[in-house]
């Protein structure tokens, strides 16, 4: 018999920043022992700057779409982990009790303010956070 992977659903407010690198650093360094998606309370379309800062990183989401949580995929998680206060306290009820929610949070890249190069520092330092939080979800063998 076929076992299905387990469902890994990364949730933010506008599916464009986090929850993408959280989805995309799952996906990389998780290889295939998990189905990796993610989605927010809103679409707001992939950030440049987030597809920059992982492309740096050697990872390519120019193909990732921004999308809305959608209620059955959420149903059918076996994770669910908001990577932002303003998703979580937001998510949709959850009707599956089997379900494992999680909040990492996260502040947002797209918030900061100062020069350009600054920016991109606070993007570069979520990325990175992001990842160290994917590698402590993989290292305990969940």
């Amino acid at each position: 018999m076929l076992m299905s992977k387990p469902i890994v659903y990364f949730l933010c407010t506008g599916n464009s920043c986090r929850s993408q690198m959280a989805e995309a650093w799952l996906k990389h360094l998780g290889g295939d022992r998990y189905e990796v998606l993610s989605a927010g309370l809103e679409a707001h379309g992939l950030n440049p700057r987030a597809v920059q800062v992982m492309k740096e990183a050697g990872i390519d989401i120019t193909s990732h779409s921004s999308d809305v949580i959608h209620p059955e995929i959420l149903n059918r998680a076996t994770y669910v982990i908001t990577l932002c206060g303003h998703a979580d306290e937001h998510c949709p009820v959850i009707s599956n009790k089997n379900v494992t929610k999680w909040h990492w949070g996260f502040d947002d890249p797209a918030q900061a303010t100062g020069t350009e190069e600054e920016i991109m520092s606070q993007f570069r330092a979520v990325r990175d956070a992001i990842k160290a939080r994917v590698d402590q979800f993989l290292a305990s063998g969940n």
